[in-house]
C-alpha cells in the first residue's frame, strides 16, 4: 500500500483533512498529515517533509499532496534530497488538498498503485465536480 502525505501551511487544515480521509476508508493507510512550521505558524518546513515521506515509506511509493505554492515547492525540494538518500518511487500532486487526499486514501485503501492514484487524483474530473 503507497503512503500519502498531506502538506498544508495549517497545521489544521492538515489535521482536519486527514481526518476526513480517513473516515472514508475502512482500515487505517499510511497517511500522515503536516503543516505550518517550526513555529507554529503558517508556512511549510522541507525537514518536516522529509519525515513524513520516511514514516510512511515502502517500496510501494508515496504520493505527497500540497496545498498551494511554496506547499508544493519545499516538496519537489525535499523530493529531491530523498532521491539522494535512496528513497525511490515518491512522487508530488498538486492536486486539489481536500478531494486529492479523500481519492488518494480510498484508492490507496483498495490497493491502487502510486501511478495509478496520482493520475487520478490529478484528473480534470475531480475539478469539475463543483
Amino acid at each position: 500500500m503507497i503512503g500519502i502525505v498531506l502538506v498544508s501551511h495549517s497545521r489544521k487544515l492538515a489535521e482536519g483533512i486527514e481526518e476526513l480521509a480517513l473516515e472514508m476508508i475502512p482500515r487505517k493507510i499510511p497517511l500522515v498529515s503536516i503543516g505550518g512550521d517550526e513555529d507554529g505558524r503558517i508556512g511549510t518546513d522541507i525537514d518536516e517533509i522529509i519525515e513524513a515521506v520516511k514514516e510512511v515509506y515502502s517500496e510501494n511509493g508515496v504520493l505527497i499532496i500540497g496545498d498551494v505554492g511554496s506547499s508544493l515547492m519545499n516538496s519537489k525540494e525535499a523530493l529531491d534530497i530523498l532521491e539522494l538518500d535512496g528513497y525511490e518511487n515518491v512522487a508530488v500532486s498538486g492536486a486539489p488538498l481536500v478531494e486529492g487526499a479523500m481519492i488518494a486514501a480510498v484508492e490507496a485503501n483498495l490497493g491502487k498503485g502510486l501511478r495509478e492514484i496520482k493520475r487520478k487524483v490529478e484528473s480534470k474530473r475531480i475539478i469539475e465536480w463543483i
